[in-house]
């Protein structure tokens, strides 16, 4: 940001360039906070542009489980993010040695790649004896750990308070907390009768993202975890909370970005958009879906893609995917792929909504005038899926699909049109 304030850096030009947009609009967004760039110079990824006039990007999680700890199934999950496409990586590992994971992702992925350092503190905690026993020392070693080892942004639960808690308590939820950090923070204020360190201590983070150059994704820890609990008092009086954050994190002269729910039913959606931009400042928009309805397991990354185009539709600027296995499992590399292509489908509806490029979509619409199948799976968001269909059933090569075959509508108007 202070770079930002001074003049265009070869980083902005880098930007600019990628997202068809003046070196300028860039320099300004930045300094300004509405666009961040998370980039821990230990690991220097790839520039990946968050927020106000930047195309939509998807953020894979992937990490171990207490019951799945190897490190090559991860490993391989990453590589199949960075063959689709992923503009940004979670490490969100419970299971096995998670400081050593970490660092092999972080060594092997040139996309930002982000953690929840609480995670590590919290489980550290609770397997001694319980997470209410981790100490404010705990929590900011933890976070200065993950930032040595070159983590790009943090999630971080600073809007959970205990004014905020008891919030939560009188909101008759259903599902009360979903977010693990959350209910680790809240457990923590309600057991010890302390204010949340992370807030309570909120300059000290601030020195230690500017020192390590860390985006701080300010965490939703109220996010609702059911379409019931959408845009209640609870959710909403974090969300204020986190906007005072926002605004203290660019005086400080730290990126930061907001995080949003959850499960929101699709008509609130545009509604639940605004209102962050709002109450945040135009702060850049990390989601989770958002997931429309809670009646489809082993379907929900359909579920959040079709959440995900409209929140991105209408002002979300980062998504994060969900895959088949949402709710119920481990996804393992099959379920990254399909979960990673339907919130990359979901973020260009939301980019060509915004005017933002629809190149590939009028590439598309040639390659399949002209039958021209190369062309068709070059520009696919799936090349692999898309030439197994079209193999599938197929008998002459140069025809159209094998739904038409000599019927093709294509075939026969093209005749008739070039006479």
């Amino acid at each position: 940001m202070e770079q930002a304030k001074k003049g265009v850096t070869p980083l902005i030009a880098s930007v600019a360039k990628k997202e068809k947009v003046s070196e300028e609009f860039v320099r300004n967004g930045i300094a300004a906070g509405r666009i961040v760039v998370p980039c821990n110079p230990i690991h220097d990824p790839v520039p990946c542009a968050i927020g106000d006039g930047m195309s939509v990007k998807v953020n894979v999680n992937i990490g171990t489980s207490r019951d799945m700890t190897s490190i090559d199934d991860e490993l391989e999950k990453l590589s199949v993010a960075l063959k689709y496409g992923a503009d940004a990586v979670m490490d969100l590992s419970t299971g096995g040695d998670i400081d050593m994971i970490r660092r092999r992702i972080v060594s092997e992925c040139n996309v930002i790649v982000g953690t929840v350092p609480v995670y590590q503190t919290g489980l550290v905690a609770a397997r001694k004896n319980a997470v209410v026993d981790m100490t404010e020392d705990d929590i900011f070693s933890g976070i200065e750990v993950h930032a040595k080892d070159g983590v790009d942004f943090m999630t971080v639960h600073c809007g959970i308070t205990k004014e905020s808690v008891g919030w939560l308590k009188d909101s008759g939820r259903k599902m009360d907390i979903v977010s693990r950090g959350g209910s680790f923070l809240t457990a923590w204020i309600l057991h010890n009768d302390t204010e949340n360190p992370l807030y309570k201590n909120f300059d000290y983070l601030l020195e230690l993202a500017k020192k390590y150059e860390i985006t701080l994704s300010l965490g939703d820890g109220f996010r609702p975890g059911c379409i019931d609990d959408a845009t209640d008092a609870a959710q909403l009086s974090e969300l204020m909370i986190l906007g005072k954050l926002v605004k203290r994190c660019r005086e400080a002269g730290v990126q930061s970005m907001v995080e949003g729910p959850g499960h929101v039913s699709l008509d609130m959606v545009p509604a639940n958009m605004h209102i962050q931009k709002k109450l945040c400042y135009g702060a850049p928009f990390y989601v989770l879906g958002p997931l429309v309805t809670d009646i489809a397991p082993g379907y929900d990354h359909i579920v959040g893609a079709i959440g995900g185009a409209v929140a991105a539709q209408n002002g979300a600027d980062f998504l994060c995917y969900l895959t088949p296995a949402e709710h119920l499992s481990l996804p393992d590399v099959e379920d990254v792929r399909e979960g990673l292509i339907a919130s990359k489908i979901a973020a260009h509806v939301g980019d060509l909504c915004r005017r933002k490029d629809n190149n590939k979509d009028n590439q598309m619409a040639c390659a399949r005038r002209a039958l021209d199948w190369d062309k068709m799976f070059e520009i696919a968001l799936d090349p692999d899926k898309a030439r197994k269909y079209r193999a599938r059933g197929n008998t002459e090569k140069d025809e159209g699909c094998s739904m038409c075959g000599d019927v093709c509508a294509i075939k026969i108007v093209d005749k008739y049109l070039s006479k």
